[in-house]
């Protein structure tokens, strides 16, 4: 509800050009976009819909690592032949999603996690790209260091400081310099503006922590009501 206390928990690509995202009040996105369609959110709806997308992507994978409900790294060695190449069996992918679930789905190609990802975000919402092996560097180096993942708010304001803009920039920075501002964090930095990555696809175990969390209405301190 526009008038509630919750939060955009997504926003479309029409929403978001008038400055909505995730995680913004409610009263706040109506008011920036009056005329915006508001759902309510069905968590069990999701979580089925996600079951059969990780399934459809494990059928041309067993090496799949989900990371959240729609989102996840699949190691395909071996198996890009059965298809002809990386590419047709990328298209396949997208095209058995869009056909089953009726959603659509951008994919990053490259040799590592971390190129993958920022491929995968450039081709959002429905699109694909290939980074080929040995062009992970000159791929990087003209984008933002915001689109870097694991670079936040935080950590653009000290780049920016330092004069380092592009990924090329943080690429060509001293690794003593990047950690005397950020300790080990600065050689994973270093490393991933490189196009770097030594991470494997890892199955997923048991796991560790479950939350949850509920905004009410108004703020109460009824214990009754909280316990229940």
């Amino acid at each position: 509800r526009p008038g509630g206390r919750g939060v955009v928990a997504a926003a479309s690509y029409e929403a978001r050009a008038f400055g909505l995202h995730s995680g913004m009040p409610l009263k706040t996105a109506s008011r920036l976009c009056p005329q915006a369609i508001f759902i309510e959110g069905s968590f069990p709806k999701y979580r089925d819909a996600s079951q059969k997308f990780m399934a459809i992507l494990a059928d041309f994978s067993p090496f799949l690592e989900p990371m959240g409900l729609d989102e996840a790294y699949l190691d395909v060695t071996g198996f890009e032949s059965i298809y002809g190449s990386i590419h047709q069996m990328a298209i396949a992918i997208k095209q058995r999603i869009k056909n089953e679930l009726g959603l659509c789905a951008s994919v990053g190609i490259a040799s590592c996690k971390v190129v993958a990802k920022v491929a995968s975000e450039l081709s959002k919402p429905d699109g694909l790209l290939e980074v080929a092996r040995g062009e992970e560097p000159s791929f990087l180096a003209p984008l933002p260091v915001a689109k870097l993942p694991g670079i936040g708010k935080k950590t653009e304001r000290i780049l920016k400081s330092l004069g380092i803009n592009t990924i090329g920039e943080l690429s060509a920075t001293p690794l003593g310099t990047l950690k005397s501002h950020f300790g080990a964090s600065g050689e994973v930095l270093y490393r991933s503006a490189s196009g770097i990555d030594d991470r494997k696809v890892e199955l997923p175990g048991a796991a560790k922590s479950i939350s949850r969390e509920t905004t009410f209405d108004k703020d109460t301190k009824d214990r009754s009501l909280l316990k229940a």
